[in-house]
């Protein structure tokens, strides 16, 4: 069983901003999932820190960093250097990399601009 938390991505729109902060202490720490996918691909996620509620040897984290909201490519580097950076907070082994939430856009997909 797995948790999809996604502040929405319908044609280039969003419902909602902000760390996981205030949910990491409850939901993170506590809920019985195998997995939980995050939506960490632009600014309005916030930063890692809340994983840090996530317990060791506990539920893999999808870390949502590729985006299908733009038409540019991450660049390698970066994405390494952001899990990397993500693995200070949960054992880089419980890791695994997604696009945004673990999903891609609805079908009607996003404004996409390069």
């Amino acid at each position: 069983m797995t948790t999809h938390l996604c502040r929405g991505n319908y044609q280039s729109t969003w419902a909602f901003e902000g760390s996981y902060s205030l949910i990491a202490p409850t939901l993170l720490a506590k809920e019985k999932a195998d997995g939980f996918f995050l939506e960490y691909d632009d600014e309005r996620s916030g930063d890692f820190k809340p994983l840090e509620y996530i317990p060791s040897g506990g539920a893999q984290v999808v870390l949502g960093i590729v985006t299908s909201k733009s038409g540019e490519i991450e660049d390698k580097e970066t994405i390494k250097a952001r899990i990397k950076e993500a693995s200070q907070y949960v054992p880089l082994e419980q890791l695994c990399l997604s696009a945004q939430c673990g999903f891609a856009s609805t079908h009607h997909g996003n404004m996409v601009i390069s």
